[in-house]
């Protein structure tokens, strides 16, 4: 696999990490660095490590994970889209101050876990290839990072305006990525 293949894997991976830091950043009302660094670090230190660990499992478990990985997405993305949704209806004044701005810790698991689950299975396929892994989780890992400390940036940016309707949009978007893992899995979309 060459140089340009590994970083246009890390994009790719990177992408549904991307969304969902976008989506975190909507629901801030000005731009917390401590959480954007925090979202950014969580998701590159996953997306970067589930390589690791599908590689050390190669296909040992594959048949394990395989035909579950995308309802364990579709789950925890709804989830928290949800979630999102039902905090920004019902605590105007938690939006209005801007509690928004943290995100708990157990969310930001949960958000890492679900978004690097493909991270996971781009190991176990790695583990075929000649590549250099622990070299290829930095990459993964690093670029993800800069990827979701600019979606944080991002959604903040265009979430300013309108925090309650923002933090609505972002939930409705992590539902519609765990909507969409699930259908492609499902052999249902095609893209």
């Amino acid at each position: 696999m060459t140089q340009m293949e590994l970083i246009l894997l890390a994009v790719g991976l990177s992408l549904d990490a991307f969304s969902v830091a976008i989506c975190k950043g909507l629901g801030m009302a000005k731009v917390n660095w401590l959480t954007a660094f925090e979202i950014a670090l969580a998701f590159g230190i996953f997306q970067g490590g589930m390589p690791l660990i599908g590689w050390a499992l190669g296909s040992q478990f594959l048949w394990l994970i395989e035909p579950i990985d995308h309802w364990i997405a579709f789950i925890l993305l709804a989830f928290i889209g949800g979630s999102m949704i039902r905090e920004a209806l019902t605590d105007d004044e938690a939006i209005e101050r801007g509690s928004v701005d943290r995100v708990p810790l157990r969310e930001l698991l949960v958000l890492a876990v679900a978004t690097s689950i493909d991270a996971l299975t781009s190991g176990i396929a790695l583990a075929s290839l000649a590549v250099a892994i622990v070299y290829a989780a930095v990459l993964i890992g690093v670029i993800t990072f800069a990827l979701s400390l600019a979606g944080v940036l991002i959604g903040c940016r265009f979430g300013a305006a309108n925090h309650k309707a923002a933090t609505i949009a972002g939930g409705i978007i992590l539902i519609l990525i765990g909507t969409k893992v699930l259908l492609e899995h499902l052999g249902i979309l095609v893209l």
